[in-house]
């Protein structure tokens, strides 16, 4: 049964369903939970409003824990009752953790279960949602980052649930194997790591201070692991955020208690694990690389390793020490303590070849559906030219392409009202049953 409350300036509804595991296989698949959670405007609570499903990034993204009519929530509540999802495998939708995976078989078998928690899955699952909750009411989707993905694969292959489609940060390239990705978006955290060491010269040794310590092989983190210097450079992932190069500098600030170094500092190794350690997300390491993965692609072959291999600029001994973007790496499941438990799981996923397409790009072309895309034009996750090739292709799709934002333009900026703005300009969604 849902549950129904009310935050402050919220009011919630909890809903839970049930699915199959493999939605080709609906009748002899076993099931899995889905979670929505359904807010409104408390003083429109029985109004009849549009719907706007939230799609999130990740993977392995739960959908926003609100606190109140903040930020992009609150401008939606002004005009939608809002849906978010919590996608299989995050959050209160059957969250895939180590003790149940590893129960499953060898790692294969594991593997082939993870391979259903990918876009298409999750556009199955949002229209069972949509259909046995909401009526089958139309609705608008906001696919931020890979819910941009998701929102390429929705459109592929269930157009008729949707009115109309805004997207922040994420067209994907509709063909682009993990290693075209990664290709391309190296060069983008070279750049990252530039602006990074111009904006905090002190900085540059700094960083070398810190790998040179780290290299010794003697320091932990307080759960237990080594903190090793490729660890540490993870913590580059944050350059693709507006306020990254502030908090990855004050991170490095407090490395070392004495300004003439010595150990480093328990603050800064308790931060360092926090800030990579997965815990609360692993199903984002494991199926990283495979969002990209299609009939076309073949293994995705630990493909961000295979190109930082290629580049000695991003070494542990180079000098100055560039860190790291939106990658995953085979180590972190032997490094990180939280990722062990998924290490065969991880590499058998990395090796399978038997991928389904995620889009339809013949009917892509032919799509009706308006279509609102802010792009990112110096987004580190997500390459801009692809996406405007993503955008030239799908049909009835417009771009915004700006510099204004970071990927987290979104949660930061007022891009949801500049998308809508623009929707509406050119006629608004689709009627809401068609």
């Amino acid at each position: 049964m849902p549950i129904s409350y009310t935050l402050p300036g919220v009011h919630v509804t909890d809903h839970s369903v049930d699915v199959p595991l493999d939605w080709s296989q609906p009748d002899g698949s076993p099931t899995i939970s889905v979670f929505a959670r359904e807010l409104v405007d408390p003083t429109r609570r029985t109004d009849d409003l549009p719907l706007l499903v939230f799609l999130q990034g990740g993977p392995g993204g739960k959908g926003p824990r609100p606190t109140g009519p903040d930020g992009w929530v609150g401008a939606a509540l002004k005009r939608f009752r809002v849906v978010l999802l919590d996608q299989r495998g995050t959050g209160r939708s059957t969250a895939v953790r180590a003790e149940s995976l590893t129960s499953i078989g060898t790692p294969e078998e594991q593997a082939e279960y993870l391979a259903h928690f990918r876009a298409d899955n999750i556009v199955r699952d949002a229209e069972h949602v949509r259909k046995t909750l909401f009526d089958g009411r139309r609705w608008t989707s906001l696919g931020q980052s890979y819910g941009g993905f998701i929102t390429m694969t929705y459109l592929s292959f269930a157009p008729e649930g949707l009115n109309a489609s805004l997207v922040t940060g994420g067209l994907p390239g509709l063909t682009a194997s993990a290693r075209e990705v990664y290709e391309r978006t190296q060069p983008r955290v070279v750049a990252k790591n530039e602006r990074f060491r111009a904006r905090y010269p002190h900085v540059t040794k700094a960083l070398g201070r810190i790998a040179d310590r780290l290299s010794t092989g003697e320091v932990t983190e307080p759960g237990g692991d080594v903190l090793t210097t490729r660890r540490f450079q993870t913590l580059g992932m944050d350059f693709g955020m507006q306020p990254g190069f502030e908090r990855v500098h004050w991170i490095v600030d407090e490395a070392f208690d004495s300004p003439h170094g010595g150990p480093l500092s328990d603050t800064f190794r308790a931060t360092v694990a926090a800030e990579t350690s997965f815990a609360t997300n692993p199903l984002y390491a494991l199926l990283h690389e495979s969002i990209y993965a299609q009939s076309h692609t073949g293994p995705t072959a630990w493909a961000a390793q295979s190109v930082r291999d290629a580049d000695p600029a991003f070494g542990e001994d180079a000098r100055p020490l560039l860190l790291t973007g939106e990658m995953i790496y085979p180590w972190m499941f032997a490094e990180i303590s939280a990722l062990r438990p998924f290490a065969a799981a991880a590499d058998a996923l990395a090796q399978r070849q038997d991928w389904g397409d995620l889009y339809d790009l013949h009917r892509l072309a032919d799509n009706e559906i308006p279509v609102e895309a802010a792009v990112y034009f110096d987004d580190m996750f997500v390459d801009a030219s692809l996406s405007l090739e993503t955008a030239a292709h799908v049909g009835n799709v417009e771009p915004w392409v700006t510099n204004e934002f970071e990927h987290d333009g979104l949660r930061l900026g007022d891009v949801l009202p500049k998308l809508l703005d623009r929707l509406d300009a050119r006629g608004g969604p689709l009627p809401s049953s068609r």
